[in-house]
């Protein structure tokens, strides 16, 4: 893990991860939680700009329940799928609202039963939101721990569970947002900057045809 930090030290983190560490107003995992929803399919920089102009809007669960979907949908475009995900977080809101008085789920199994709200998100909720143990795994950590020979899955899901097995708990909360940076600097899908990487002695190159 040292080695990993140290390779992505002055990298640009994922932006829920930026966003998180200078929150002036203190970790709130209501807007880990839509902010999540927000960046799937969607770029880091898109996903920062429409989450900014909704909390700026709306900054907690019941401003935002009050809004109506197209006023949504207009300070979160052009995310992917914003229609869709504008009535996916209205939705939500109210659901946290009635159903778990006002507060975000703080726990793996009640997170998942939240329309919308996958693993990827969950976890991101439980690491984030509530700093509490969670392998939140994306296309990144899926592709670079299996190029690395250290597991060997098929998906994110049974990447998540075979790390969850395997990579100590002290690691779960940072691998995530260290892998990201990793992934889209260095350890890229495509031809992969391997005479950059200070891990390169430990990967066993799985998969990879083509290295710089």
């Amino acid at each position: 893990m040292a080695l990993l930090k140290g390779q992505v030290r002055g990298l640009a983190l994922p932006w829920l991860e930026d966003m998180v560490n200078h929150d002036q107003g203190g970790i709130d995992p209501f807007k880990v939680l839509i902010s999540c929803i927000l960046s799937l399919r969607t770029q880091d920089k898109t996903t920062g700009e429409a989450s900014e102009r909704l909390f700026k809007l709306a900054p907690d669960v019941h401003t935002l329940a009050r809004l109506t979907v197209k006023k949504i949908e207009k300070a979160i475009y052009p995310v992917g799928f914003y229609r869709t995900k504008a009535e996916r977080i209205r939705e939500l809101c109210k659901t946290i609202i009635h159903k778990y008085g006002s507060r975000v789920p703080d726990d793996l199994d009640t997170l998942l039963t939240l329309k919308g709200v996958g693993r990827k998100t969950a976890n991101l909720v439980l690491t984030l939101g509530y700093k509490k143990p969670g392998i939140c795994v994306d296309t990144h950590v899926h592709r670079i721990t299996n190029r690395w020979g250290y597991i060997t899955t098929n998906n994110p899901e049974q990447t998540e569970y075979a790390l969850r097995k395997k990579l100590p708990l002290s690691y779960w909360r940072g691998i995530n947002g260290l892998l990201v940076a990793y992934g889209q600097n260095i350890c890229k899908p495509v031809s992969p900057l391997c005479s950059q990487c200070s891990i390169e002695r430990f990967c066993d190159k799985v998969a990879v045809k083509k290295h710089r």
